[in-house]
C-alpha cells in the first residue's frame, strides 16, 4: 500500500511588512507600503492594512500612493529580511529535512510518514506556525494537501494566519470551482485565451478537450495545465543543498532544572531527530545541544562529533547526553534542543551479516524497523525500555 503523500506549503504573511511593523510599534494596524521611497520605484509588499486598497506587490509606487494615499512607505531593509528568514528555514528544519525553500519567505515540507512524530496534518501545520511565532513573532499561513501544486495553492486561500488542508482523496472536486487564475502558469494572458473559450474555472480546464487546449495554448502548456486542473503533480520536495542540519527544539511550557530533567526532554529530542534522519536517508556526523535559560533568554549551544556517522536515537542521546555537563543546569531552563550535523546521505541501506554489524549498525537496523511498525500501526505501541 503506498504511503499517503503530505506535502505542506508554508508561506509568511505580508513578510517585509509585517516584519517592519513588528519592529515598529508605531507602524502597526497602518497602512505600510515596503518598497522604493520614489515616485519611480514599485512596491515590494504591502501591509493587510493597505491592500483593500488595491495596493499589491509589484505596482508602481506612485499608483499605489494615487490608491492608498495614507499609506507609509518604508524603505526595503532586505540584508534584515534575509537574517529573520533564516531563523525562519532553521524552525521549519527542526520538523522535517525534507524543505524546499521556495524564495525569502515560503517553502514547501514534505511531512509525509511524520504523524508519529507531530500528529494529523493539521496539528502538523499548527505546531510548525506556532514554532515561527516563538521564534519570530511573525505569523504565516499553511497549505496541506497530497502535492506541492495543491498545497502552494491552498496556502493562499485562507490568508492571513491561516490553515487549509486540500482533503486527501478530494483534490479534484476542490480545486474545481477555483478560478482558472489559481492554476500555476495561468497569467494574465493565458486566463483571456481560456475564457475566450469559455473555460473560467479549474473544473473547466479539466473536463476540457486536451487538443483543443493544445490549439490555442501550445502542447507543452495544455498538458501541463490540464495535469494541473486534475490535481496532478508527482514532483518531489528537493532539500536545500545547503542544509547542513536537522534539530528538534521544544519551548517547555514549565521552566526544568537539574540534569534529570533535563535529560527527559533532551531524550524526547534526540528520538525525533534521528527519526528525522531516517525518513531522509541520511547519517549524522556530530551533534549539537542547544539551551535557552529562562533567566535573560540566554542562549547556549554545545556541540561534539561522532567517531561515525549515525541515525539511532540511542547512540545521538548518549553524546548529547554528555555534552550536558558543559553547561549550568541549576538555573530554570525553557527551552531544550538537539541537532545533528555533518551529514551523509545513505545510498541504500548495507547488508552485512548480524556479526559483521558494529552495535551502531544494529541499533540503526532495530530502529529502522521499528519505524516501520509504528508508521503503520500507530505511535503508541511500546517496546520498552532499551
Amino acid at each position: 500500500m503506498t504511503r499517503q503523500r503530505i506535502i505542506l506549503h508554508v508561506d509568511m504573511d505580508a513578510f517585509f511588512a509585517a516584519v517592519e511593523q513588528r519592529d515598529h510599534s508605531d507602524l502597526r494596524g497602518k497602512p505600510i507600503i515596503v518598497g522604493g521611497p520614489s515616485q519611480r520605484g514599485v512596491v515590494s509588499t504591502a501591509s493587510y492594512e493597505a491592500r483593500p486598497f488595491g495596493v499589491h506587490s509589484a505596482l508602481p509606487m506612485a499608483q499605489a500612493l494615487r490608491r492608498c494615499p495614507q499609506a507609509i512607505v518604508v524603505p526595503v531593509r532586505m540584508r534584515h529580511y534575509a537574517a529573520i528568514s533564516r531563523q525562519i528555514m532553521d524552525v521549519m528544519a527542526t520538523f522535517t529535512p525534507l524543505m524546499e525553500p521556495l524564495s525569502i519567505d515560503e517553502a514547501f515540507l514534505d511531512m509525509t510518514g511524520a504523524e508519529t512524530l507531530f500528529g494529523a496534518p493539521d496539528a502538523m501545520a499548527r505546531s510548525i506556525k506556532d514554532a515561527i511565532v516563538e521564534r519570530t513573532q511573525l505569523t504565516c499561513s499553511v497549505g496541506i494537501a497530497s502535492n506541492k501544486f495543491l498545497a502552494k495553492l491552498a496556502s493562499d486561500l485562507d490568508k492571513p494566519d491561516g490553515i487549509t488542508w486540500v482533503p486527501f482523496g478530494q483534490e479534484q472536486s476542490f480545486i474545481a470551482p477555483l478560478a482558472i487564475d489559481k492554476l500555476w502558469g495561468v497569467g494574465p494572458k493565458a486566463a483571456a485565451q481560456l475564457k475566450k473559450i469559455g473555460l473560467a474555472t479549474i473544473g473547466d480546464v479539466a473536463t476540457a478537450s486536451l487538443s483543443i487546449l493544445e490549439g490555442h495554448l501550445g502542447a507543452g502548456h495544455a498538458a501541463h495545465l490540464h495535469a494541473l486542473a486534475h490535481a496532478e503533480d508527482d514532483r518531489r520536495v528537493v532539500p536545500s543543498r545547503g542544509r547542513k542540519s536537522v534539530g528538534s527544539e521544544n519551548t517547555l511550557a514549565k521552566d526544568v532544572r537539574g540534569r534529570r530533567q533535563v535529560e527527559r526532554v533532551l531524550r524526547r529530542q534526540c528520538e525525533r531527530v534521528a527519526r528525522h534522519l531516517r525518513r531522509a536517508s541520511l547519517r549524522a556526523g556530530g551533534i549539537r545541544v542547544k539551551l535557552r535559560y529562562s533567566r535573560g533568554f540566554r542562549l547556549q549551544t554545545r556541540q561534539c562529533r561522532l567517531p561515525r556517522p549515525v541515525d539511532d536515537s540511542r547512540t545521538i542521546f548518549e553524546l548529547a547526553a554528555e555534552l550536558l555537563g558543559r553547561f549550568n543546569l541549576d538555573q530554570p531552563i525553557r527551552l531544550v534542543g538537539a541537532a545533528a550535523f555533518d551529514l551523509e546521505q545513505v545510498d541504500s541501506p548495507k547488508q552485512l551479516h548480524l556479526f559483521e554489524q558494529t552495535e551502531d549498525d544494529q541499533r540503526s537496523d532495530l530502529e529502522h524497523a521499528v519505524d516501520e511498525i509504528r508508521d503503520r500501526f500507530g505511535d503508541k505501541i511500546d517496546f520498552g525500555s532499551s
